[in-house]
């Protein structure tokens, strides 16, 4: 028998890192498909609350923003628990909030290691576990967004490939693990967006782009659509890291 397409309408998306970049692009397309949607900020106060502003008028009581710090262990339980207080489910948790730059091997401390590891492998793990009762409730999704990193990594970011691997693991084991009742994936993307800070320069973008088998940079709507699709329309899909990036995988 033919499955149907899941209807998002009021269902709810609990998404990290949403006040800017890739997260906010995320969080617009999951509104537009007709979910309501909870912002998680850390810093990106302002982006975030434009976004829900935006969206409430679009769309009276359908986004709500969170502030929290990743890092510590309880923003896990805090997210959730506002979430279900503000909509009484969560359908899909997007793990997207991302710490980004280089630890060459000489300097690399402790401190990188907590930050890095923290913001992007440990707290997908403890948000999963606070979300995964409310997700077996709703039969909801998990979708972690990873970096092609994982599995082909840049040089001088050891710790940054080293827990987005972590984090496209975590995604395989608990595809398994709440099997049937929640599907977990991953998105991982390539060249989407120039970092804020250390970004290459003109010749360095350059030789990126040309490396790339689609010879172009990719956009943040290209990760937001695909994730749009792991929650919607791929439900026979589970334990599956999907690359968005041009090709870049396969060079």
């Amino acid at each position: 028998m033919q499955q149907e397409i899941v209807d998002l309408g009021k269902q709810v998306a609990l998404i990290t890192g949403a006040g800017q970049r890739i997260g906010a692009q995320i969080a617009t397309h999951a509104h537009a498909a007709g979910m309501n949607v909870a912002l998680h900020y850390r810093h990106s106060a302002h982006g975030a609350h434009d976004l829900a502003t935006e969206f409430n008028t679009t769309r009276e009581n359908s986004a709500v923003t969170i502030q929290a710090d990743l890092l510590e262990l309880e923003a896990a339980d805090t997210l959730v628990q506002r979430t279900l207080h503000e909509f009484g489910r969560i359908d899909l948790l997007v793990n997207n909030a991302s710490t980004f730059y280089p630890t060459p091997l000489a300097g690399i401390d402790e401190a990188q290691w907590a930050d890095l590891i923290g913001t992007n492998l440990k707290a997908p793990l403890f948000l999963s576990r606070a979300a995964a009762p409310h997700l077996r409730t709703s039969c909801g999704a998990i979708v972690n967004i990873v970096d092609i990193s994982a599995h082909k990594p840049l040089p001088d970011y050891s710790i940054y490939c080293a827990a987005k691997a972590g984090l496209a693991a975590i995604t395989r084991s608990l595809a398994r693990e709440l099997a049937p009742d929640v599907r977990v994936n991953a998105v991982a993307p390539g060249a989407i967006l120039w970092p804020k800070e250390n970004a290459p320069d003109a010749r360095e973008r350059a030789s990126i782009v040309a490396n790339i088998p689609l010879a172009r940079l990719g956009a943040a709507e290209d990760v937001a659509r695909s994730v749009l699709f792991l929650a919607r329309d791929a439900n026979y899909v589970t334990g599956q890291i999907l690359n968005v990036d041009g090709g870049s995988s396969l060079v």
